[in-house]
């Protein structure tokens, strides 16, 4: 559903959302996921790793209660260092 008013989705909370995190250290990357979701139930699976091997993709998946909740996971996991990109 989208709000018309501002043309962005309307979610429901609380609700499933995905993340996938991009970096070059599989190991590092899981363990910063796990620092920034501590206690909050989720699902890591592998994803794409780059043609070179150098970039490796998670997907993180999990239940995120609000809008709040949902964009300070993505803000943590943008700012660790093990982490290049979010999506």
């Amino acid at each position: 559903m989208i709000n018309e008013d501002d043309r962005k989705p309307v979610l429901e909370y609380p609700c499933r959302w995905a993340y996938k995190v991009i970096g070059s250290d599989k190991g590092e990357m899981e363990k910063a996921i796990g620092e920034i979701v501590q206690g909050c139930a989720c699902t890591i699976t592998p994803s794409n790793t780059s043609k070179t091997g150098k970039y490796h993709c998670l997907n993180l998946e999990m239940l995120v209660d609000d809008e709040g909740h949902r964009t300070g996971v993505y803000d943590r996991l943008r700012g660790h260092p093990a982490v290049k990109m979010v999506l």
